[in-house]
């Protein structure tokens, strides 16, 4: 599905010149992700970061174009934990097309572990700020950014969301 089939007719911009302009930049199939990746981690839905990145995740999954991500990973394992929902049950829905609100509509009336506004974004502001505390998670961090020559010249990338940024990018073609 490219991005003009999944947006109402009204949201198109009023000249028509614009639109086609507009449209050769940004039409492509959002859910292909062997195109490019998924949304940040630290994009937030219902104020829950990881979320998108997983919602991206499972419908790439479901068309069979996720590439080189895997929905019900170790990170969206976190998200999925903190509400208590299995990523099945999660992906069920994802699978009957539901959207972003939908979906956390959803999450919310399902969770076994009803959050409230601040414990969400203590959840986020930790897995934001998320930096390896061991020896060798940090060995691990620094052998994913030095994966490439100039990866491993930063000196900014310090979390493990930055490494996920890092490696998204440069993974479709973006310079580092």
């Amino acid at each position: 599905m490219t991005f003009w089939q999944t947006i109402k007719p009204s949201c198109f911009l009023a000249e028509e010149g614009r639109r086609a302009s507009l449209a050769v930049h940004m039409a492509h199939d959002l859910y292909d992700l062997t195109q490019h990746p998924p949304r940040s981690p630290r994009v937030r839905l219902g104020g829950f970061v990881i979320l998108p990145r997983m919602i991206d995740k499972a419908r790439a999954t479901k068309i069979g174009k996720n590439g080189e991500y895997n929905y019900g990973c170790p990170l969206d394992a976190n998200v999925l934990d903190f509400l208590g929902v299995e990523a099945n049950a999660l992906k069920a829905q994802i699978d009957n097309g539901l959207g972003d609100g939908e979906l956390l509509a959803w999450l919310m009336a399902n969770a076994k572990k009803p959050r409230l506004g601040q414990e969400i974004a203590a959840f986020s502001a930790y897995h934001e700020q998320r930096a390896p505390s061991s020896p060798g998670s940090r060995a691990k961090l620094s052998d994913y950014q030095s994966s490439t020559p100039a990866g491993a010249k930063r000196d900014d990338i310090t979390t493990w969301f930055d490494v996920l940024d890092l490696d998204d990018h440069q993974s479709f073609g973006g310079k580092v």
